[in-house]
């Protein structure tokens, strides 16, 4: 299911976000969201070991490693109708021909073969985590860096912190934005939308 964001709401909570306590100054008070929040409203895991990875190119670039990734060749020279990109561009895959891709090519049954059924999960998670949970600014492009988390076993998979590592992008991405001229925010703003819907009264929200 599809949240359609709220721009006008978001806004007015990060014109409300003070970057020094992390937290919403609204007229009853000092608010926040909290791991807690983050567990209830996603389901991810808030406990076990911490997403560190690196941000290192690798060598030749990030285009092969993704290619080897996602076991199928993804089209560098071919801009995507109307938006002037590749679908691969930058070390960047665009959710949009992710999506496509998966839907045209990909079919399983009950003859597909286990290690095809595994890839393709890897291949949805990847779309899950780099292009829903940490999305860009643009919301249509999945960075590299999130591969090696996503590649390996399931159970080590399972067992990171997304939750805390999700609330602390939130936590970024509204310290940006709240900036003076910023114009944009990336990360996982649904779960701002959501949180507000639950705890603040519509009231709070408006112009003071």
């Amino acid at each position: 299911m599809r949240i359609e964001i709220d721009n006008d709401l978001l806004t007015a909570m990060a014109e409300r976000w003070r970057p020094e306590t992390h937290t919403f100054h609204l007229p009853e008070g000092e608010m926040t969201i909290t791991l807690k929040d983050v567990a209830i409203l996603t389901g991810l895991p808030i406990s076990g070991e911490s997403i560190i990875g690196s941000t290192t190119k690798p060598e030749g670039g990030w285009g092969p490693l993704i290619r080897d990734r996602l076991g199928f060749d993804i089209p560098t020279n071919t801009p995507i109708q109307g938006r002037g990109h590749p679908p691969l561009n930058a070390g960047q895959v665009s959710v949009p021909w992710l999506v496509t891709h998966i839907q045209n090519e990909v079919a399983i049954d009950n003859e597909t073969p286990e290690d095809q059924v595994e890839r393709y999960a890897h291949i949805y998670l990847i779309g899950l985590v780099g292009g829903f949970l940490f999305p860009d600014k643009s919301n249509r492009w999945i960075q590299g860096i999130w591969l090696d988390l996503l590649l390996g076993d399931w159970d080590a998979i399972r067992e990171n912190s997304w939750g805390s590592v999700v609330l602390a992008s939130v936590y970024r991405e509204l310290c940006t934005c709240s900036k003076l001229g910023a114009k944009q925010a990336g990360g996982a703003m649904f779960i701002l939308q959501l949180w507000v819907w639950e705890h603040v009264p519509m009231f709070l929200c408006t112009s003071q």
